[in-house]
């Protein structure tokens, strides 16, 4: 019968509900072996898969486990999500907005694997910071603050966690349908009204082509309307780190920057067109008059005394946070223009300092990271510093040329 099915999609033929169920719930189980897993998987990124198949895989896993029930709220409560990206922390900052604004933010986020960083990861790096909440605790919280950051639970989607670690060992992480799958099975799970989808695209992301993005777009929206949940998305460039913070405890520093209002530039508008959106649809309004609350949230510190609150409620100690690390220099080796920084690449430094892991169990150094100190258009002269390196790492290897074009 597993057989069967494999050879069925290797043919480019439609399954049904009941052969996706078979294969998948017998993964769950350990009835299918992950060498039968991984040639379906791949039969699936050559081959596609229809909308229908594409709703029964997003419905299998999400009755693979529990579902958090938020009915309970007095206001919506609206989720957000990033395809992954460099430097991306924008829910550091989104979260606090959103929830100062009066609109609910119950998110559960994940760990950092490869390249880029994991929001838990970057909160973990505050002292003292929990983000292993039960349910009971969850729930309390979004009642009593509206904002909420938590770890996945091990009971909510666990056929989704499974195929995904056996996707990242198999070159199968890239296909559309399995994406998509994947990211809204947690998100209509973890129970939000609404939901808004940050997809990113370029070097340093999953998506690398506006086309893949926008069919990946077009299919997370049609399994929310299948579920009725209300779904926006945004398509954003990741072909350069999203701010200039890449690494756990200098991202965070970052975000307070934001909320602070000292920084502006491409993670700013990012940040507050996913507010805009997650505030309109929580509040009814348009997202012109969101923006409008969004920046006056950041003006008037409300988001900013929100994220303390927020930190404070979890058991973080931001006046604990400081970076313990040595300080390198990246120096420009010619003049000229800065005309790109590669995320990708950026990513690897990063990784290479102690920022990222390999494998789930590995430990990461939450001080290590890159800080970059010019922009794109910028002049440049010879010997100019154009980044800073943390790291307790003592033999650095990296290639000016390949992260920073200058020309």
């Amino acid at each position: 019968m597993i057989l069967d099915i494999i050879r069925k999609k290797a043919c480019n033929l439609e399954l049904t509900r009941e052969e996706l169920e078979t294969i998948f719930n017998g993964y769950l189980h350990d009835e299918v072996k992950d060498y039968q897993m991984s040639a379906f998987l791949m039969a699936i990124c050559i081959n596609d898969m229809s909308d229908s198949e594409i709703f029964a895989l997003t419905d299998i896993f999400i009755k693979s486990g529990d579902v958090l029930d938020l009915s309970f709220m007095p206001s919506k409560v609206i989720d957000k999500h990033s395809t992954g990206g460099v430097g991306d922390k924008t829910t550091l900052i989104v979260a606090p907005i959103v929830a100062s604004l009066g609109v609910a933010v119950v998110k559960m986020s994940g760990r950092g694997l490869g390249y880029t960083g994991g929001t838990i990861d970057k909160l973990e790096s505050i002292p003292n910071f929990k983000v292993d909440l039960s349910e009971d605790v969850i729930k309390k919280q979004a009642l009593d603050i509206g904002v909420v950051v938590t770890s996945q639970s091990e009971d909510l989607v666990p056929l989704d966690k499974k195929v995904y670690a056996l996707r990242d060992v198999t070159a199968t992480t890239n296909s559309i349908p399995l994406i998509a799958s994947s990211i809204m099975s947690k998100k209509i799970a973890s129970g939000a009204d609404g939901i808004v989808i940050d997809i990113k695209v370029g070097s340093g992301a999953l998506i690398k082509t506006r086309k893949e993005a926008e069919r990946l777009a077009n299919i997370i929206i049609k399994i929310g309307n299948y579920y009725q949940k209300e779904v926006r998305t945004i398509i954003s460039d990741m072909n350069t780190p999203l701010g200039k913070c890449i690494g756990n405890k200098l991202e965070v520093f970052e975000a307070i920057d934001v909320l602070q209002n000292k920084v502006k530039g491409p993670l700013y508008d990012t940040c507050l067109e996913i507010a805009s959106k997650m505030v309109s649809m929580g509040k009814n309004i348009s997202e012109k008059e969101a923006l409008k609350e969004v920046v006056s949230s950041i003006e008037n510190k409300d988001a900013y005394k929100k994220f303390l609150q927020f930190v404070k409620y979890q058991g973080g100690d931001l006046e604990k946070l400081e970076i313990n690390a040595k300080v390198y220099n990246i120096k420009a080796n010619k003049s000229g223009v800065l005309k790109n920084i590669d995320a990708l690449e950026i990513a690897k430094l990063s990784k290479s300092l102690g920022a990222g892991r390999t494998s789930k169990e590995e430990e990461i150094d939450y001080n290590a990271g890159v800080v970059l100190t010019k922009e794109i258009g910028d002049k440049i002269s010879e010997g100019d510093i154009l980044a800073n390196l943390y790291t307790n790492i003592d033999k650095l290897d990296f290639n000016v040329e390949r992260i920073f074009e200058i020309s």
